[in-house]
């Protein structure tokens, strides 16, 4: 039986890794997703990456690894150019990284995907020795597994934990945490990041840890750098900093929402589209509330309180924008409220009827979605763009003739009208959808939910990477709905997209709606603060508080 030396306890690296990327920038078509970006990780540190998605974080580390170059920089590693065009070269110099979707070959179990994780294997596993291995290995680690369990009946916890553990037998210098704790507990969090801050402690790993969480980055972060729209906003220690400054950093000053109008402006002229939106109108007085949620508790996919007794009330004609630092609930808030998730306990109400957010519901009640992701939330990638523009009514006349047959002619010809209408390019019913571009799937969905009289409009960050052209033709679509006397509950972690957007601007932070304010007295620290969950608990007077609605 092979005993080669690779079946040996992996031999210690020199100790944790040293990083600097200088003048990083990365395009993709006319996205630019980095713009001059320098980062400085130090050796033996905990850092901290902050910002909003769409920020280019994800681009940034895709480049240290080796998942995607640079258009232009440098990588610096250990005082020395470093050249990383390949998964294989970031393995040779130390560079590993835990992604937040997990990477495990399911149908193994928990001692393969260690072996595995090495990448060369010999001809044949000499599993006795390499038993012994992953038992020493594992009696050095803070949280264990058993070897022989089976990945597939792993928790969502325990194959975070196996992810970490992977790159940690690997030896790897320097680790970087895609949202390490989304899956976890509190205590597993704790556990977990506790376990990273001492490795580093102990100057064995640099770790640098995509995070949303403010709690994480004050209490095991050394230093903290925060993206914003794919440029560098700030790089600090954290102990030189707080929430609220973090927060503002995120969210941008009054001056990058001037900045970001005029682009937009500019934007719109160069497209030749008409999309300046109109001055904000007076709601009515008595306008009905067409959208009311009551002490809603919605629960994630561990079973815990993603969204906690919320309330809020929409009227028609206007839109009530929802801020908030993303996985603070909007996710599951939204799939509550479009029928793809259950409601633990409240009530929903659309125009004073009970609402379960059932298709037959949606379709009575005249509630339309445009979810996040829509082509992966909202169509059917390999069916035609005729075809996903019928997903809400192919059962019904005119599409639906002689009882059950679908009328293929009718149901090209109105996905012409509505192709024509929302300026979906090309210009052709019958190609796949999934073949669009992602602001063309936006306007085909949004034709399809708009091409009829619209009630409530649910809207989940709906021009996240578009280009300017496709950000304004769509804003002016969500405009024209609540000018039409919709109700629009706008999620969005934008909050100039809200500023620019919304009447109202609520704000969520670990599930619950803890502020509200109309937007004219709309203060970006302080919104800022709220949405950090470090606000306090009384609102302010320009707050105008969902419960004043009831009443009106």
């Amino acid at each position: 039986m092979s005993t080669l030396a690779s079946m040996k306890p992996l031999p210690p690296k020199s100790g944790a890794l040293g990083v600097e990327v200088l003048g990083a920038s990365k395009r993709f078509g006319a996205f630019r997703a980095l713009d001059d970006v320098t980062l400085k990780v130090r050796a033996g540190t905990v850092h901290a990456l902050l910002g909003e998605n769409g920020a280019g974080k994800s681009t940034l580390v895709k480049g240290l690894v080796g998942y995607g170059l640079l258009d232009s920089g440098q990588i610096v590693a250990d005082g020395r150019e470093a050249r990383i065009a390949s998964p294989r070269d970031a393995q040779a110099l130390g560079i590993g990284m835990v992604y937040q979707h997990f990477t495990l070959a399911s149908g193994l179990s928990v001692e393969e995907n260690l072996v595995l994780a090495r990448g060369r294997m010999p001809w044949k596993i000499d599993w006795d020795a390499e038993r012994k291995v992953l038992d020493a290995f594992m009696r050095e680690m803070p949280f264990r597994l058993a070897l022989d369990a089976p990945v597939s009946g792993l928790a969502a916890g325990e194959k975070q934990k196996l992810e970490i553990l992977k790159q940690l037998y690997l030896r790897q210098r320097l680790l970087i945490l895609d949202e390490p704790t989304s899956v976890l507990t509190p205590q597993e969090a704790d556990e977990v990041l506790g376990l990273m801050r001492d490795l580093a402690t102990r100057n064995e790993l640099t770790v640098l840890m995509i995070t949303h969480k403010f709690r994480e980055v004050m209490a095991y972060a050394d230093d903290v750098t925060v993206l914003r729209k794919g440029r560098l906003v700030g790089s600090c220690a954290v102990r030189d900093t707080d929430r609220d400054r973090l927060a503002a950093w995120m969210m941008g000053t009054d001056a990058d929402a001037d900045v970001n109008a005029a682009a937009h402006a500019e934007a719109r002229a160069t497209a030749g589209i008409d999309t300046a939106r109109p001055a904000r109108k007076p709601l009515a007085a008595h306008a009905p509330v067409s959208l009311e949620l009551s002490k809603l508790t919605v629960l994630d996919d561990r079973g815990q309180a993603a969204v906690r007794e919320a309330s809020l009330a929409v009227r028609a004609g206007e839109i009530l924008g929802l801020a908030g630092v993303s996985g603070n609930g909007q996710k599951e808030l939204v799939e509550a409220l479009v029928g793809q998730r259950r409601a633990q306990s409240g009530a929903m109400r659309v125009k004073g009827e009970p609402y379960c957010a059932t298709r037959e519901a949606m379709t009575r009640l005249s509630v339309f979605a445009l979810p996040e992701e829509p082509l992966r939330n909202a169509c059917v990638a390999n069916l035609s763009v005729a075809e996903n523009l019928a997903l809400r009514d192919f059962d019904r006349a005119p599409l639906r003739s002689g009882g059950w047959r679908l009328n293929r002619r009718a149901l090209r010809e109105r996905a012409k009208q509505r192709i024509a209408e929302f300026n979906v390019r090309p210009p052709v019913p019958e190609r796949a959808i999934g073949t669009l571009s992602g602001g063309n799937v936006q306007r085909a969905v949004l034709a399809r939910e708009l091409g009829q009289p619209v009630d409530v409009l649910i809207v989940a960050n709906p021009v996240f990477g578009l280009d300017f052209a496709s950000v304004a033709d769509i804003h002016a679509r969500i405009l024209a709905a609540r000018d039409a006397g919709a109700a629009v509950l706008l999620v969005s972690e934008d909050l100039d997209e809200l500023l620019e957007l919304a009447d109202r601007i609520a704000v969520i932070a670990q599930g619950r709606l803890v502020f509200e304010t109309a937007v004219e007295n709309a203060d970006r620290v302080v919104l800022g603060r709220h949405m950090a969950g470090h606000g306090d608990d009384r609102q302010t007077e320009a707050a105008v508080p969902s419960a004043a609605l009831h009443g009106a």
